[in-house]
């Protein structure tokens, strides 16, 4: 019994200090020495101070502001922890709504987030990104249709030129990953920024 139980513990310790000591140490040290910025958690800063991540959507209520995807992510109720509220782009609860396609509830979200939609920019089709949530919650990304979308909102409540909103939106487009993979898309918090600068100048 005894001799079994040695080499047991000594295999123990040494996995743990071998995978839950020496390699996320070396993991770490190799990610921030060539990945610095991702290593620490992709943050966004306007000047000094820390107003996000790019990896990470925030939900942008003003008129003024260009607008993320629904987000379906909720938080323990203040009134009564057993339930949930909405709490849009909790990353200490990502996850979809998990409501089928025939489900009632999401069914009327969507159909007023549509015609919500429809009275910001008549005429125009809804992209589908602007009504639909994804499955983790927390996209910072929208298709450049749906920023272009949201361009004459934003003209009418700062006073800008969409043309100059238009070119703002392509500013900010990011490509296909490799050329390849996806489409092009806009960052939701570095567009908003960029908007700020721009109207600032």
């Amino acid at each position: 019994m005894l001799k079994h139980l040695r080499p047991a513990i000594v295999m123990i310790v040494a996995m743990t200090a071998v995978t839950g000591v020496a390699y996320p140490l070396a993991v770490t040290g190799i990610a921030q020495a060539l990945f610095p910025d991702q290593a620490a958690g992709s943050l966004v800063r306007r000047g000094d101070q820390i107003v996000g991540s790019s990896l990470i959507g925030q939900s942008f209520r003003s008129e003024r502001y260009f607008h993320g995807r629904p987000s379906a992510t909720s938080a323990a109720d203040p009134a009564d922890p057993t339930k949930t509220v909405p709490a849009p782009y909790n990353a200490a609860s990502s996850a979809g709504s998990n409501l089928g396609p025939t489900n009632a509830a999401l069914i009327a979200r969507v159909t007023e987030d549509v015609a919500r939609r429809k009275a910001e920019n008549p005429g125009q089709p809804v992209p589908v990104d602007l009504v639909t949530t994804t499955a983790s919650g927390l996209d910072p990304h929208l298709s450049r249709d749906a920023a272009l979308f949201q361009v004459p909102r934003i003209a009418r409540a700062r006073g800008m030129a969409e043309a100059d909103l238009r070119l703002l939106v392509a500013g900010q487009t990011e490509g296909r990953l490799f050329g390849l993979i996806g489409e092009p898309r806009v960052n939701v918090v570095a567009l908003n920024l960029a908007l700020d600068r721009a109207a600032a100048r």
